[in-house]
């Protein structure tokens, strides 16, 4: 009988062990089995991050139509950027983080940047326009894309040194002609501005109907000559960039009108970086310009761009019945639900191109919005 209960005894042992060894057993791998699918969603996480920034650089190329970057170091950015009121209002626009919490999206379905304001600087003009090497300004290049039904406003800004003491300045703005068609000035604007003393100061003069007028008859756009004397006959007005006037260059602010936008309201799964969730969700994502070294990017020097991570599984797929029932047909196809962005809304920004102008214009699709598996 003893020997029946020993057998017995050692067959249970065999067949399910030791309860001690029986617990660890059977706890042991679902701990390694979460560990592993959480490093693997990191990773996979990680990869999705770095595949939108690098999306991001080539979007921002294509959509400004560029095949590269503009070559324009921080040290021309400082030369080239005007310190005047129509630049500072477009800067005071942005934080140091954009916000992208917005209670209406507005859509764009363009697949290019739509500009909005341009800021050209005056160069010097073609040496057929001048007597004595005079004047040495100035000449505004515009692109013959630019359509004159669209212009909203065209103002012309130049900067008056100080003046001694307070006095009258006579602001004459003339168009310029070649010298062999005789009279190479044709006066187009004379302002009497009082000035104080010591003070220097931007003044805009509306130059609209003479930018029509360059845009339709381009060949009749030599440039135009500007001064500003005072009653001792000095000529405050800055034209050429001298030592420590860099920034005060006479430019030219073009207003274009836009299209303006259907607002929808904007809805979905939002996840911090560190978050447990496994399904589709929006993360967010920082970018930063300097990183990229594009000193020509004027602002925002950073923004949130966001980005989607996370599983698609059929269980979630209620609102895409159409790619439910394809994957339900092919389940070892290698076509399966993606998690992708299903809005995007634009940012605005502030750059100089390829010739060196200041633009400020819209860029679609830069910020998602919202998540979703298709």
């Amino acid at each position: 009988m003893q020997l029946i209960q020993v057998l017995l005894y050692l067959s249970l042992c065999v067949a399910f062990g030791p309860l001690g060894q029986g617990d660890i057993s059977a706890h042991q791998p679902s701990v390694t089995t979460e560990e592993s699918e959480q490093c693997s969603t990191c990773e996979y996480r990680q990869h999705n991050k770095l595949m939108r920034l690098h999306a991001i650089k080539s979007q921002i190329l294509s959509k400004l139509r560029l095949k590269q970057a503009p070559n324009i170091s921080r040290d021309v950015v400082k030369q080239l950027l005007p310190k005047a009121p129509p630049l500072q209002q477009l800067l005071d626009q942005y934080d140091v983080l954009a916000d992208d919490n917005k209670d209406g999206i507005m859509e764009d379905d363009d697949d290019h940047a739509t500009t909005e304001t341009i800021m050209v600087m005056g160069t010097e003009p073609d040496p057929i326009v001048q007597v004595d090497k005079k004047p040495r300004c100035c000449i505004f290049s515009f692109s013959p894309k630019i359509q004159s039904n669209r212009i909203v406003k065209a103002q012309l800004w130049v900067h008056l040194r100080p003046a001694d003491e307070a006095t009258t300045v006579f602001l004459q703005i003339s168009r310029l002609k070649p010298v062999t068609d005789g009279n190479r000035h044709i006066r187009i604007r004379s302002l009497k501005i009082d000035v104080k003393a010591g003070t220097s100061s931007w003044q805009s003069i509306d130059v609209k109907q003479v930018l029509l007028v360059w845009l339709k008859q381009p060949e009749t756009n030599w440039g135009i000559e500007i001064n500003a004397f005072d009653t001792k006959g000095n000529d405050l007005v800055v034209t050429s960039v001298e030592p420590g006037e860099e920034g005060l260059q006479p430019f030219m602010e073009v207003k274009i009108s836009d299209n303006p936008k259907r607002s929808r309201r904007d809805s979905g799964l939002d996840c911090e970086e560190n978050s447990p969730e496994s399904r589709c969700c929006r993360y967010p994502l920082t970018v930063d310009f300097e990183d990229f070294g594009w000193d020509w990017i004027i602002a925002p020097k950073r923004y949130k761009a966001n980005y989607c991570s996370g599983e698609c599984e059929y269980m979630h797929l209620q609102k895409y019945p159409h790619t439910h029932l394809v994957n339900k047909a092919n389940p070892r196809g290698t076509a399966g639900p993606c998690c992708t962005p299903t809005k995007m809304s634009p940012i605005n920004m502030l750059y100089f191109n390829r010739k060196e102008q200041i633009i400020y214009g819209k860029i679609p699709s830069m910020v998602v919005d919202r998540c979703g598996c298709s």
